[in-house]
């Protein structure tokens, strides 16, 4: 039996904590609806294969925007921008179809609509500073 080293001990211990790391990320997701991961795209009704539907509106006193938009860039909202008071408001979308933005990072909604209002509402009128991307 080889001898037991502290690379050999190192390794295992790897493989251990990405496999329970692995797990503990799979277990929330199944989780996060009593009705399944399929209750939870259902749930997600505003997002769809065409992507999300242009909007601009007043929400509280401040004008929000979203669009579809092309190009590079460092857009991780699948091709897709959010404007508040004119300043982009960074929003990604998630592998499940929710949405979250620099503001509201922990909250996942439905849309980037609600995602707009949600900053919104989270900067209580303080006006949204550019992100600077990496």
């Amino acid at each position: 039996m080889p001898e037991l080293t502290r690379r050999r001990a190192l390794g295992a211990a790897a493989a251990l904590a990405v496999g329970a790391g692995a797990q503990t990320l799979a277990a929330p997701a199944a989780s996060a609806n009593p009705n399944g991961p399929a209750a939870s795209r259902r749930s997600m009704a505003g997002h769809h294969h065409g992507g999300p539907e242009a909007f601009d509106e007043v929400f509280q006193g401040r004008r929000i925007e979203g669009r579809p938009v092309t190009g590079g860039g460092h857009h991780h909202g699948a091709g897709y921008a959010v404007f508040v008071d004119g300043a982009e408001l960074h929003v990604m979308s998630n592998a499940d179809g929710s949405w979250i933005s620099v503001v509201s990072h922990y909250s996942p909604v439905p849309t980037p609509r609600d995602a707009a209002r949600a900053a919104v509402v989270e900067l209580q009128g303080a006006p949204l500073v550019p992100f600077a991307a990496n």
